[in-house]
């Protein structure tokens, strides 16, 4: 007996060891929640003390109800938690991961308000005190708090955690909000009022509770992270608004209160208002980027740079303002329609940029409803005053006079007129033929003139090689007559100085010498062509000569004379007058050899031969006479 009580007792030990959980738990209500879980309690019924059932609507008890339990079993042991009266399901903790938000859903509560869609935030320790949230106000439904990174022990029989992203708005981009709860926007705006104090709508129950609107949102978010409940808050990413450098922005706001005009009465085509105020701001922004709203506002780029606008078929501008704008095809007065090119330089001031976004709308509406009409009317009515030609002739004029009108309208609408310049010009076709032929044939005038000319000049230069060929004798009868007047000049010169000693006779010498120089000289010149002048000129100076030897032998003559009487007058003086008058005669005597007494006396005295050699003797002596005749006649003539 007593082996098989201890028999017994040690099957009971055994199977108390191998089932201790489940004696522990079914006698005892033992229950041991591990460290990485929490205990969600199902209450199966009550025995006694609290209410029986939960009130309609309720599906969590906060206060025993039979039902699930608001309260939750934390990481440890518990007793009592009888297995035929509590149901413990273990669950893990809900652990939200970096970069993510827990949205939150109440599946009990109390009713959210008629119009709204959230429920409001309860300090509840982050939704793990599902007591706290039930018994102090928390309505069902999705929440307006939300649970960031890290773990929590949450009730999921009453929360339901929707993991979501956070939200990342990029570099030079912005985030445009729209709110999906919040009062209704008033009444005459798109978007809500602006609220602060909400972080960058974190806070979503501070941007209720400080008034938000829902719908779209002023503000703007800009790069970076957040933590966005998006049952709340949608964000819309665009890029900024970019205003490059050679323009300025012009702001149209379409939030805000009205404003009051702030140009006064000079200017009456729009609405410019303050900055933050709805219509057109009179402050335009300069280069850079910009954070604004493009459901709210509207930024007109405007150049502040001379803008060049092309009306012309083949060219556009990378603005495009041109892209509609096409050659201008206007008729002349003689009837012909003809195609010209035009480009419109214009500048538009900063100061006056939003004066002409309030006059038009945009810089296209400038184009398309000024310039263009403009431009291409002026020279419609420019051309139908001119025919073609002339207007073609012109160019420059009606280029000057375009630019001057241009401007008196362009000044109008706060826009400075540059520059119009006249570009290509295309008459017709068949004006184009008659133009080309008759400049053909004007080109082939000038081509015969210019031939002409190099006829004329190929001539001139065989005229001038002629002559140069001649100038070898022209200088070589240049020459002979430089040589023949140095010659006359030398022997002018040798006959002055013959004169000096013999005056008259070197003179008379000289005039012939120079005579038949000059007769040389122009004897050289007749072989050039005038031989009659040159002997003209030889007997001028022949006579010449002749007068002039025949006066200076009369005036030597005279002279000798003259000197002869005075020399007789001194000799008589000297001798007296018988005397020079023997001496005279003896002199004659002597200079005619007359003999007194006779060469050779013939006598018959003594000697046979005394006559005959008196003859030879006389014979001879005649011979010699003719001889010493002959040789002073020789001596003459030299």
């Amino acid at each position: 007996m007593n082996e098989i009580t201890s028999y017994w007792w040690i099957i009971l030990i055994l199977f108390s060891i191998i089932f201790y959980k489940f004696i522990l738990r079914v006698f005892f209500g033992m229950v041991m929640v591990p460290e990485d879980k929490i205990g969600l309690v199902t209450k199966k019924f009550v025995l006694f003390g609290a209410d029986k059932s939960l009130p309609d609507g309720r599906i969590i008890a906060t206060k025993g109800e039979a039902g699930y339990q608001a309260k939750t079993l934390a990481p440890g042991l518990y007793w009592g938690m009888w297995i035929w009266q509590y149901s413990i399901d273990m669950s893990g903790f809900t652990v939200i991961p970096e970069g993510k938000i827990g949205l939150v859903l109440s599946k009990d509560g109390k009713e959210i308000p008629t119009g709204r869609i959230l429920a409001r935030k309860v300090d509840s320790d982050n939704f793990q005190d599902a007591t706290f949230f039930l018994d102090n106000g928390g309505q069902k439904g999705r929440q307006t708090a939300f649970i960031t990174t890290g773990s929590y022990r949450i009730n999921t029989f009453l929360f339901e955690i929707v993991i979501a992203d956070q939200i990342k708005i990029y570099e030079n981009m912005i985030g445009i909000v729209t709110a999906l709860d919040g009062d209704p926007i008033p009444q005459g705006q798109i978007a809500g009022k602006f609220v602060e104090g909400h972080n960058n709508f974190q806070d979503f129950d501070k941007f209720l509770d400080t008034g938000g609107n829902r719908g779209l949102q002023p503000q703007v978010m800009l790069a970076g992270s957040y933590y966005i409940n998006t049952w709340g808050i949608q964000i819309e990413q665009n890029p900024m608004t970019d205003v490059p450098i050679g323009y300025v922005g012009v702001v149209i706001s379409y939030i805000g209160e009205d404003g009051q005009d702030v140009t006064g009465d000079t200017f009456k085509h729009g609405n410019i208002v303050s900055k933050g105020q709805r219509g057109v701001w009179m402050e335009p922004l300069g280069p850079g980027k910009y954070a604004l709203n493009k459901y709210t506002t509207k930024l007109e780029a405007v150049p502040t740079t001379n803008l060049v606008l092309n009306w012309a078929n083949a060219r556009s501008e990378s603005h495009d303002l041109d892209k509609n704008l096409s050659t201008i095809t206007v008729r002349s007065k003689d009837g012909f329609p003809f195609n010209l090119d035009v480009a419109q330089i214009i500048h538009v001031p900063a100061a006056e940029a939003p004066k002409v976004i309030a006059r038009f709308g945009s810089m296209n509406n400038l184009v398309s409803q000024v310039l263009e009409p403009t431009i291409g009317n002026y020279f419609r009515n420019s051309a139908q005053d001119s025919d073609v030609i002339s207007f073609l002739s012109t160019r420059k004029e009606r280029q000057e006079s375009a630019k001057s009108h241009i401007k008196l309208v362009l000044d109008e609408y706060n826009v400075n007129a540059v520059d119009t310049l006249i570009g290509d010009i295309v008459p017709p076709d068949s004006l184009m033929k008659t133009l080309t032929d008759r400049k053909l044939a004007e080109e082939e005038q000038k081509t015969y003139q210019t031939q002409r000319m190099a006829q004329e000049q190929r001539q001139g230069m065989e005229k001038e090689t002629a002559i140069a060929d001649m100038q070898k004798e022209i200088v070589r009868a240049s020459q002979s007559v430089e040589i023949a007047q140095r010659t006359a000049d030398a022997t002018v010169k040798k006959a002055e100085g013959d004169a000096t000693s013999l005056k008259l006779n070197v003179n008379a010498e000289a005039e012939a010498t120079k005579m038949r120089a000059n007769a040389e000289a122009e004897a050289t010149k007749a072989r050039a062509g005038a031989q009659a002048e040159a002997t003209k000129l030889n007997a001028s100076a022949e006579a010449e000569r002749i007068s002039k030897t025949g006066l200076a032998e009369a005036e030597k003559i005279m002279a000798i004379g003259k000197s002869t009487a005075e020399s007789y007058q001194l000799q008589v003086s000297a001798m007296g007058g018988d005397n020079f008058t023997r001496y005279k005669v003896t002199e004659e005597i002597g200079k005619g050899n007359i003999k007194v007494i006779p060469d050779v006396l013939i006598t018959g005295n003594g000697g046979s031969d005394g006559s005959i050699s008196g003859l030879l003797g006389l014979k001879l002596m005649e011979m010699m006479d003719t001889k010493d005749s002959k040789d002073g006649n020789k001596n003459i003539k030299k």
